[in-house]
């Protein structure tokens, strides 16, 4: 609703994981040149963790975007499977057809047999689980034996674990210190620097479109920062509300108040305290909701 008022080809604050707006800031990059070490060393578990928005999905997808020549990737976004399903979704990823009919060690039998046919191609298979602390605990143990499965010189599998740091909480257990031994490369995502959330403001904003340095300035942007605890997700949703409050009210560029209005208006965000700002964010919310009406009314198009 405000792209042509900016002037963005698109929008540049979507949640939604595009690795067209990839950035490669520090804590992503690093992230990424663990995993390639990882994976090119042969490791048989690898595990990337961090906070919600911290950017785990992003960076799974840029990894198997530029997935190095010679790997072969099997993918699961939502892992919340009991063991059996878990096999009978890898088996799909590896391109496998069994039968309805086909038991659990059947299955197993042939996820190996397409495994060892995989390798003799000289393809390094690779299984990327997003969410991964929605793993069942049996799913887990599930995963580890899969690991078993080797050639005299390397893992038949390697398995790469995307998640919240419940996934590091649950795997500290007793239960799972034969996989936690298993696991020899791993990072933990930080939240963004205040330079680092400038950066990735302007970053996203040059990438939709804006040709303007003066859209958000570095005040306006260290105070998103502040509000988003130099969370990704949350940098997203204050700048799309805070470009929303200001196109409500025909400016060109954001402000303080447009801000604490953002922030005010978005859970888990942490807006400055203070009454007069706190009624400041109220009266923004109503400019951010009034924004939105006037957008529709005015037939103009996100």
């Amino acid at each position: 609703m405000y792209l042509r008022h900016f002037g963005f080809k698109q929008a540049p604050f979507t949640l939604t994981p595009n690795t067209e707006f990839y950035f490669g800031l520090p804590p992503h990059q690093e992230a990424l040149q663990v995993l390639s070490t990882a994976l090119l060393t042969g490791e048989g578990f690898i595990k990337v963790t961090g906070e919600v928005g911290t950017g785990k999905t992003l960076i799974c997808r840029k990894l198997m975007n530029d997935m190095p020549d010679g790997f072969y990737c099997a993918y699961l976004p939502n892992p919340f499977l009991e063991p059996d399903e878990l096999r009978w979704a890898l088996a799909k990823e590896l391109g496998l057809e069994p039968s309805s009919d086909t038991d659990r060690q059947q299955l197993s039998g042939l996820i190996q047999q397409q495994l060892l046919a995989l390798a003799a191609k000289g393809l390094h298979i690779v299984l990327v689980l997003d969410e991964a602390q929605a793993l069942p605990d049996q799913s887990l143990e599930a995963l580890r034996l899969f690991t078993n499965l080797e050639t005299e010189t390397r893992k038949l599998i390697q398995v790469v674990l995307f998640g919240q740091p419940e996934l590091d909480a649950r795997l500290a257990a007793p239960a799972f210190r034969q996989l936690r031994q298993r696991i020899t490369f791993s990072y933990c995502l930080r939240p963004l620097t205040a330079n680092e959330t400038r950066d990735y403001i302007h970053h996203r904003l040059t990438v939709a479109g804006n040709q303007s340095q003066g859209l958000f300035s570095p005040k306006v942007s260290q105070q998103v920062h502040v509000a988003a605890r130099g969370i990704p997700r949350l940098i997203n949703v204050i700048c799309h509300k805070a470009l929303l409050v200001c196109f409500g009210e025909g400016g060109h560029k954001v402000s303080p108040k447009h801000i604490k209005a953002a922030a005010f208006d978005t859970e888990d965000a942490s807006p400055a305290g203070g009454q007069f700002w706190r009624w400041l964010a109220i009266f923004g919310c109503a400019s951010l909701g009034l924004a939105v009406v006037s957008a529709w009314l005015g037939g103009y198009q996100l």
